[in-house]
């Protein structure tokens, strides 16, 4: 099995494609440099194997890189990003 991650549209997800996946986190843009991760997904057959870790890496490498702040919407998300001062300077308030 692929278990590369890759890039699509406001989304970084691990499948054959966006509409075949098997993990995935989804965001929006709220503001011109403010995005919205809303969405994260795991399969069962994933699970335990820190993939949605891995994916919140990918969405907050890709937000420094581009000058981005985060909010955090879905639950996975707020727990990992509020809960761990690694994430204050991206974190929008």
């Amino acid at each position: 099995m692929d278990m590369q991650i890759k890039k699509g549209n406001n989304r970084f997800f691990i499948g054959e494609s966006e509409e075949n996946d098997i993990a995935r986190i989804t965001y929006y843009y709220e503001q011109e440099k403010v995005i919205v991760i809303n969405h994260t997904f795991v399969d069962v057959e994933l699970r335990g194997k820190s993939i949605a870790g891995k994916l919140l890496s990918k969405v907050v490498n890709f937000a420094k890189e581009n000058d981005l702040l985060i909010i955090p919407k879905c639950s996975y998300a707020v727990v990992k990003m509020t809960r761990n001062d690694e994430y204050k300077d991206i974190l929008y308030t």
